[in-house]
């Protein structure tokens, strides 16, 4: 099956992929600790996955305030745009594609990973019972601070700025981050956004935070290089909603008017159960939308081509099988085995466990 049409090229708005295997975003928190600027190690690590069709990086706060995780990068300084710009460099000398996704935590963050030792900011001061990562240990969420009013163009700015910031790092495109609990997220759900203006109530102003946002990015790079993240039934760092297929079904035919170049869905439990809960219909959300569709959540060799010559997805997004296996589409393609994953080294540290998983070709190499 090395003909399947998920090793085919594809069109991804005005992003052109050599394949149809995507590198999923995956926090490993190795940026620089003082100023959170990508390093050489990160270089390193992405240059070895760039024959992935699309790479999209690790989530990467567009504020100090957006960040929510020791070690995360961020894409609001000069520094970081540099440290990205040998990113995009080295992955463009291999032939490949990446864009960044823009972050903003909100609730899911802690004063002491906030500037001033300030409290996380929400749509509502509503806690979440859920974990975020100081630099130690996991540490639990504390209640946050509701967004006033007046605040939340200035965040929007935030995206806007960091949109241009990504542009001026060399990416194809950015995705945004409006999966997983995080700000976005959390002003979509009804679980987490209880506030009486117009940010608030019915879908369309819940939405409206969403809108905003992707007004300024798309303003920036134009919708052909703009992709979206999305977690409809995940209950990922406890985001609630009383009716998840309405509220995204509005999200996704409001996106719609964007000409976005993919709508990327975490299919079921964030790095969980695929299962979709009663009312809920995956497929009916695809179907929504006018554009390249990407599937993601445990996806198997079998299952990804399957998605993609059933017409399910058009590109399928690997997590955890990229950690492991920087050559995963050759690979996908062979059928080869995969290295397994040490997830002792997930979240921090060095090369071990992040740049030193062996090819096909340097394992075959070894054994000689």
């Amino acid at each position: 099956m090395s003909d399947a049409k998920l090793f085919t090229p594809a069109q991804a708005g005005a992003i052109e992929l050599k394949n149809r295997v995507v590198m999923a975003p995956l926090t490993r928190n190795r940026a620089r600790p003082e100023d959170d600027v990508p390093v050489e190690l990160n270089v390193e690590y992405y240059e070895q996955r760039a024959t992935a069709g699309l790479i999209i990086t690790e989530a990467s706060q567009i504020s100090p305030q957006g960040k929510g995780y020791a070690w995360t990068p961020g894409i609001y300084s000069d520094a970081q745009v540099e440290g990205w710009k040998n990113v995009t460099d080295a992955i463009h000398a291999k032939g490949g594609k990446v864009v960044i996704q823009l972050w903003h935590v909100g609730r899911i963050s802690h004063p002491v990973l906030q500037p001033g030792a300030a409290d996380p900011v929400a749509p509502s001061a509503i806690a979440a019972a859920s974990k975020t990562f100081d630099g130690e240990q996991f540490i639990d969420t504390p209640m946050p601070r509701a967004l006033e009013r007046n605040e939340i163009p200035g965040i929007v700015e935030d995206y806007r700025k960091a949109a241009e910031n990504a542009k001026k790092a060399g990416f194809d495109g950015v995705e945004v981050h409006a999966a997983n609990g995080y700000l976005i997220d959390q002003f979509l759900r009804d679980g987490s956004n209880t506030r009486q203006d117009e940010y608030g109530g019915p879908i369309e102003n819940r939405a409206r935070f969403l809108k905003e946002v992707m007004d300024a990015v798309v303003g920036v790079w134009g919708g052909d290089r703009v992709g979206i993240r999305l977690s409809p039934f995940s209950n990922a760092n406890d985001i609630a909603d009383s009716d998840p297929q309405a509220t995204f079904s509005h999200a996704i035919k409001l996106l719609n008017g964007y000409g976005l170049a993919y709508l990327h869905l975490v299919e079921g439990q964030t790095g969980g159960a695929r299962d979709i809960p009663e009312g809920g219909d995956l497929a009916a959300l695809y179907a929504l939308f006018d554009g390249t569709t990407m599937g993601n959540n445990g996806y198997s060799r079998e299952s990804a081509i399957e998605a993609v010559e059933s017409g399910a997805v058009d590109l399928v997004a690997f997590g955890r099988p990229f950690i492991a296996n920087p050559d995963l589409v050759e690979r996908l393609k062979r059928n080869a085995p995969l290295n397994e994953p040490d997830r002792d080294t997930f979240y921090g540290g060095g090369a071990k466990g992040y740049t030193d998983y062996p090819t096909l070709e340097q394992a075959s190499a070894a054994a000689e």
